[in-house]
């Protein structure tokens, strides 16, 4: 897709972070999943675990994972005991038991909306299973106004290494009309509760033209989170997936998008590149800016471009393993009810070809703006300057990327669309077809 040529922010999906496309997943590829969980793993291959909590104040308006708002405390305690359960279910399984996890993430919906006794309950019960005290890291999502003083220290106490704080803007009117449960106030109390408890990681999530969004209120925006001086600093440029409530009313109204069409909002990620480079910061990939590369890693998103094994666990949650990709079942009365019979929840899986798992690692580590030719060769065996020779040429020659033996490099208007450069190195049958 050339973002120049098609400017409006239309409905669908264009944030990549996955191949075959998750379109492509089947529930008759479930059987394979199965096999495999029942086989002797390649230890040798990393292993995390990221557990989905898919409870919310409110669903934003640009959302389009599952969530459900506002559950009630009998409603999360059953989810958390099913947590367990799948847990337990997936510590007994060949290809995991006797492994340590690498890493951990809790995403969502949102980690921060339980409570500190439900997360110290979730750390007894599941830790005991399956054990992120090897971890190297421990990412939990939070929504500002679901922090307090006392959550934060627990999530200190429960192992978390690294906060990732959904800001996303610091305009209250921007805020509101995109459907947040937060205001600016609850942020800035926020961040002083995390930095004064401390952690090895602070994330912050901005994005980059949200519903209103002015050049003014964005450089003011860029400027606030450089003064928060965060290790990491992620941007998104939003879209307009299918099942954003957005995009449901762009359908049913007949209304144009009201979203800053990709022209704007590239140049605002420019301007907030140029602003916190200025700043100290690193660009580590197409969305992501760290103060410092050599400590501030992702290790969830560098093991996720790497093909190696992640353990799903939760509503919805997607899982990696041996080489299979697969998700759990989307329905949260469906998972509930399958973990509660004893069955692990999984819904659909693929497994990709040699080629395709080439090109999924080759695409997703090009967000990250620089892939060395070497690894490759080492894993696939494979020269990738031979294998996507023609992809390569036509986007050095639009001026997205230079590339010679030792490695492939974005340029700046390349990582600025990086996204939207990848399909061109799909199997031909993936390009046309719906992402999601």
């Amino acid at each position: 897709m050339d973002l120049e040529a098609t400017g409006t922010t239309e409905i669908g999906s264009y944030f990549i972070s996955n191949y075959p496309p998750f379109s492509q997943w089947k529930q008759e590829y479930v059987t394979r999943i199965h096999e495999v969980l029942h086989q002797s793993p390649d230890a040798s291959i990393p292993m995390g675990l990221y557990i989905h909590i898919p409870f919310c104040r409110k669903r934003c308006k640009f959302c389009y994972f599952r969530v459900y708002e506002k559950q009630n405390a009998k409603t999360i305690e059953r989810y958390v005991q099913a947590l367990q359960k799948e847990f337990e279910m997936l510590s007994q399984v060949e290809a995991i038991k006797d492994r340590t996890l690498d890493f951990t993430y809790f995403g969502g919906g949102t980690p921060s909306y339980l409570s500190s006794k439900q997360l110290l309950s979730v750390r007894d019960r599941l830790s005991s299973l399956l054990s992120w005290e090897t971890a190297k890291e421990v990412t939990f999502e939070c929504e500002p106004g679901t922090l307090n003083e006392e959550k934060v220290k627990t999530l200190k106490e429960i192992g978390i290494t690294r906060i990732s704080l959904g800001v996303e803007s610091f305009n209250d009117k921007l805020l509101e009309a995109n459907g947040r449960a937060h205001l600016t106030p609850e942020v800035f109390r926020a961040y002083e509760w995390i930095q004064d408890v401390g952690f090895p990681q602070v994330n912050i999530d901005l994005i980059a033209g949200m519903m209103g969004e002015t050049d003014d209120n964005w450089t003011q925006a860029v400027e606030k989170a450089a003064e928060l001086a965060p290790d990491n600093i992620t941007i998104y440029q939003m879209e307009l997936p299918h099942n954003t409530i957005i995009s449901k009313e762009m359908k049913e109204m007949g209304i144009t998008s009201p979203i800053a069409d990709w022209t704007t909002k590239r140049r605002w990620m420019n301007e907030a590149i140029e602003k916190l480079q200025s700043k100290g910061y690193h660009l580590a990939s197409g969305n992501e800016l760290v103060k410092n590369p050599e400590t501030d890693r992702f290790i969830y998103r560098d093991n996720l471009f790497r093909g190696n094994d992640i353990i799903a666990t939760g509503v919805s949650s997607f899982g990696h393993m041996q080489g299979v990709h697969y998700q759990n079942l989307d329905r949260l009365e469906d998972y509930l009810e399958t973990v509660e019979k004893g069955d692990l929840p999984i819904n659909r899986a693929l497994e990709p070809s040699e080629h395709q798992r080439l090109i999924r690692e080759f695409i997703l580590q090009l967000k990250e703006g620089r892939v060395l030719t070497q690894p490759f060769q080492d894993k696939f065996g494979v020269n990738i300057i031979e294998e996507f020779s023609e992809a390569l040429e036509n986007q050095q020659k639009a001026g997205y990327l230079t590339y010679d033996d030792s490695k492939v490099q974005l340029t700046r208007k390349g990582m600025l669309q990086a996204d939207s450069l990848l399909t061109e190195y799909f199997e031909p049958e993936h390009r046309m077809v719906r992402y999601t």
